[in-house]
């Protein structure tokens, strides 16, 4: 019920669809891009980053699989 009294008391801001248009080119403009070498090395060190994250969790995935087993191994 308090939430549909601040709902009705708070007013917002018309705008009609022709202004949020501007609204929004207005905004794009402010982008600064990032150029063509900047996204190639940012590309670059991603790939880079995910092969060693993988290869991390590989190793790790192994190894825990060996104490598992070797623990289980080791009841019998």
């Amino acid at each position: 019920m308090r939430m549909t009294a601040l709902k009705r008391n708070k007013k917002m801001a018309k705008t009609s669809p022709i202004e949020f248009v501007n609204q929004v080119k207005a905004e794009v403009k402010k982008v600064t891009w990032p150029s063509r070498k900047e996204t190639t090395v940012s590309t670059i060190a991603v790939f880079i980053m995910v092969a060693l994250a993988s290869t991390f969790l590989f190793f790790a995935d192994q190894l825990l699989a060996l104490v598992v087993n070797f623990i289980l191994d080791f009841g019998q």
